[in-house]
């Protein structure tokens, strides 16, 4: 059984940023793609990034796009999602999974384990 546990990296950062952990229980973490989604209430699950197995291609929402940086680090099964400039929009609940081996990035249905969800909150 695959686990991925979110949280917050670190307790202070700069004014509208925020940095998301995703730490995988399995050593098979290397070789799959890993994306991040987030839902807001009332709304569907959206695509917010992803990174592929070596971490050499990376794919965002247009919405985030400049603003947010997916990474991953396979020697620590972690995977990262900085977010920077964040906005009121931003707000949601927001989920890491792990690609199928689909290389379709952007659908929920293309991922088989997810995270528990963390609220991240902007107020404007």
């Amino acid at each position: 059984q695959v686990q991925l546990v979110e949280s917050v990296v670190g307790l202070v950062q700069a004014v509208g940023s925020l940095r998301l952990s995703c730490a995988a229980s399995v050593r098979t973490f290397s070789i799959y793609a890993m994306g991040w989604f987030r839902q807001a209430p009332g709304k569907e699950r959206e695509f917010v990034a992803a990174i592929n197995w070596s971490g050499g291609s990376t794919y965002y929402a247009d919405s985030v796009k400049g603003r947010f940086t997916i990474s991953r680090d396979n020697a620590k099964n972690t995977a990262y999602l900085q977010m920077n400039s964040l906005k009121p929009e931003d707000t949601a609940v927001y989920y890491c999974a792990r690609n199928r081996r689909s290389y379709n990035y952007y659908k929920p249905g293309e991922y088989d384990y997810w995270g528990q969800g963390t609220q991240v909150t902007v107020s404007s």
